[in-house]
């Protein structure tokens, strides 16, 4: 199974884009786990300065902003 990490500390933002990343899982019917990492140790290791962040398969795909569902979809 793929995997997909929202990177944040819980903000509004991030928790949109988890929200966006679990329809863009469902409308796309692909096999996806879903995780919130809100370790600022863990978010540092990617190289991730500024939430919220969306790692698609260990390999950060966006930084710093909100993903619409549509968006998300193309990175999976």
């Amino acid at each position: 199974m793929k995997k997909i990490e929202i990177l944040g500390t819980g903000c509004q933002k991030c928790v949109k884009l988890a929200k966006n990343a679990e329809e863009a899982v469902k409308d796309k019917g692909a096999e996806y786990a879903i995780e919130k990492v809100t370790d600022l140790a863990k978010i540092m290791n990617y190289g991730v300065m500024m939430t919220p962040g969306l790692v698609v398969d260990g390999k950060v795909a966006s930084v710093g902003k909100v993903l619409s569902p549509d968006e998300i979809k193309k990175l999976l």
